[in-house]
This record gives structure tokens, C-alpha cells and sequence, in this order.
């Protein structure tokens, strides 16, 4: 089997990104660029993002994650701690994140370290999620092998039973990371595939080197 991608071809033409049109802090940056993703309703879930982790087996692998805030300090999302994810995090914080929005020809990626936040937040958000996202939460072993999905929707329903009435409680094994960056690189499509890249490298003095790197 093979198929020729050869001839796919795209003129990127929507914008620029140019260094005088940037804050000294990537974070400022970030907030625009997403409020304008946001503002353009081309994009499902703006805050779906690519977190890349490196194995327990030595292998890097990428999966989707949703991004739930953002502040000067970090990216914070929610997941099983014991999760393979979870598991890797544990092993080696260094993560990289990216996002892809293709509708406004723009990607961001985002390399930083990894760390829980506090419980008393984590409370706070899972306390804020539906019900059936709490339970979803509780009975799924997440990244395990199970035998099926009716053993994964039986354990769901005897959770609605042994829960009804009652206050669901964030279980320990489920919660927040946040991801401190120590580089962000914005990328903006151009034409003849000569992108506009903007790299910012945090520095000893947690001032934000500014480079631009050849497309």
C-alpha cells in the first residue's frame, strides 16, 4: 500500500510575525495569539494541545490534552497521576507541548518542566466538572488493558448508584500539572515556505532571549 502526498501543496498568506510587533514576554504573546483564534470561531478547541512526554519504554509519545488555564507562570492541565502519561511525568518532567491552528496558519511549541499543582486547585477544578466527567474520572484505570467496554460502562453504572445523593470527591490519583516553559517558538506561515519563527529562550535571570531561527 501506498499512497503519494507529493502534490498536496498550501500558500500560506493570512499574517507575518515580526520582532517589532512583540512583548518581551512570550506569555504576552501567547494571550493575543489565542484570543485571536478564539475570536475567529475556526477552531473547535483553540485549547487542545499536543503534550509530548519520553516513555518508561524509551520511546517519545505524543498525545492531545486540553489545556484548562494559563498564567505568567505556566500551562496547566488535568490527568490521571498514575496514567502512562502520568507515569512518564514522574520519570522525566521535560516535557514539550504545541499547539496547531491551522485556520490561522499558526503553531506555538512549547518546551518547559512539569510539576503537580497544588491539591486545594486541583479540588477546585474537578469540584467545577460535571458529574459524569467526576465519575468518568474515578472508574477509569486510565491506560490500563481492560477486557472490554461493557466492563468499563458497568463500572460506570455502579458508580451512579453508589454515588447518588452523595458529593463526589476528587480521588488522589487524578489532578492538575503545570508546565513552566523555558522556551517558546512561534511560527507563522509565509509564502514559499519561508515561515516567520520566533524563538524565546528563558535565561538565568528569568529574562526572555529573543531570536529569530531560518525557516
Amino acid at each position: 500500500m501506498q499512497k503519494d502526498l507529493g502534490n498536496y501543496r498550501k500558500t500560506y498568506t493570512k499574517s507575518a510575525l515580526s520582532e517589532d510587533s512583540i512583548s518581551d514576554n512570550p506569555m504576552e504573546l501567547f494571550q493575543r495569539w489565542f484570543y485571536e483564534v478564539e475570536a475567529s470561531e475556526g477552531v473547535d478547541e483553540p485549547n487542545a494541545m499536543t503534550l509530548s512526554t519520553m516513555g518508561l519504554d524509551g520511546f517519545p509519545k505524543n498525545r492531545v490534552v486540553l489545556l484548562k488555564k494559563y498564567t505568567f507562570e505556566g500551562f496547566i492541565f488535568y490527568t490521571n497521576y498514575e496514567s502512562e502519561k502520568g507515569k512518564a511525568i514522574a520519570k522525566n518532567p521535560n516535557v514539550c507541548l504545541s499547539f496547531f491552528w491551522p485556520n490561522m496558519e499558526r503553531q506555538i511549541i512549547i518546551k518547559g518542566k512539569v510539576e503537580k499543582i497544588a491539591a486545594n486547585l486541583s479540588d477546585g477544578y474537578f469540584e467545577s466538572r460535571p458529574e459524569g466527567s467526576k465519575l468518568g474520572a474515578i472508574v477509569s484505570d486510565q491506560s490500563a488493558v481492560i477486557q472490554s467496554r461493557e466492563e468499563l460502562e458497568e463500572g460506570l453504572r455502579k458508580l451512579e448508584k453508589e454515588y447518588e445523593g452523595k458529593e463526589i470527591e476528587r480521588p488522589n490519583f487524578w489532578g492538575g500539572y503545570i508546565v513552566k516553559p523555558v522556551s517558546l517558538e512561534f511560527w507563522q506561515g509565509r509564502p514559499n515556505r519561508l515561515h516567520d519563527r520566533i524563538r524565546y529562550n528563558l535565561q538565568a535571570d528569568y529574562n526572555w532571549k529573543i531570536e529569530r531561527l531560518a525557516p
